[in-house]
């Protein structure tokens, strides 16, 4: 939240794109000497203060597929180019109260059933706070972070932390949320999922420091690098 207060220290990174949950309107994001104004903007939220905010720079477009089905509110497809380059990016933040059959994950599943024949092997990434692990899992629950991952999977389209660093779903040694802020109630629950064509030039995935981003919120950011082979692959 208050994004305004924060941006210039994830700006420090020089993103192509940040997809940023709980963020505020655009409307109330005023940047200093407009030095880090993002070039292109999508937001999507009820509360003002608290939305799904995807920015993009260095030349970047933004446009939502007209597949979009507004009941997943703030889980988005969208397309990016930049001249002949071109992939979709669904930007994801778990997180829909009204929905009674499940708030978080469940939204995923539904998410991924419904893109379908948009989700594929090729030139697609997933992003964003799923809020949802594999040790939160409800067996008799169809739609748990687990069967999430395996429906995925099938695609060809995996988690780039737990390639890179090796990890098994639900025993990640690098952790995304510190509940509250404290640092004994870690969680992994912010991830990046790209198709197998767009992992093999991955180049480099970070998880932000604690102690740096605690006085910023109680998320570190997940940075993910390609590699410049990657955009030729992408025309």
């Amino acid at each position: 939240m208050a994004f305004r207060k924060k941006a210039e220290f994830i700006l420090a990174y020089k993103p192509d794109i940040l997809i940023i949950p709980e963020c505020e309107h655009p409307d109330k994001l005023l940047f200093k000497n407009g030095k880090i104004k993002p070039e292109s903007t999508l937001w999507f939220g009820q509360n003002q203060n608290k939305g799904l905010g995807i920015f993009s720079y260095r030349g970047f477009e933004l446009k939502v597929l007209d597949a979009y089905n507004e009941s997943f509110k703030t889980i988005v497809p969208i397309t990016l180019s930049k001249g002949q380059l071109s992939f979709n990016l669904f930007a994801v933040w778990a997180n829909n109260p009204k929905d009674a059959d499940g708030h978080y994950i469940t939204q995923v599943w539904k998410a991924i059933h419904h893109y379908d024949t948009i989700i594929s092997n090729n030139k697609t990434i997933l992003i964003g706070d799923f809020n949802s692990n594999t040790i939160w899992d409800k067996p008799r629950r169809e739609g748990n972070h687990s069967t999430v991952v395996r429906k995925l999977e099938e695609k060809e389209i995996f988690s780039v932390y737990h390639k890179h660093f090796k990890q098994t779903q639900g025993k990640e040694k690098h952790h995304t949320l510190f509940m509250y802020r404290h640092r004994d109630k870690p969680y992994h629950i912010d991830y990046c999922f790209a198709s197998i064509d767009m992992l093999q030039h991955l180049k480099s995935v970070e998880i932000g420091d604690y102690d740096f981003w605690l006085k910023y919120s109680d998320h570190v950011p997940l940075i993910i690098k390609f590699k410049t082979t990657l955009l030729k692959a992408l025309q």
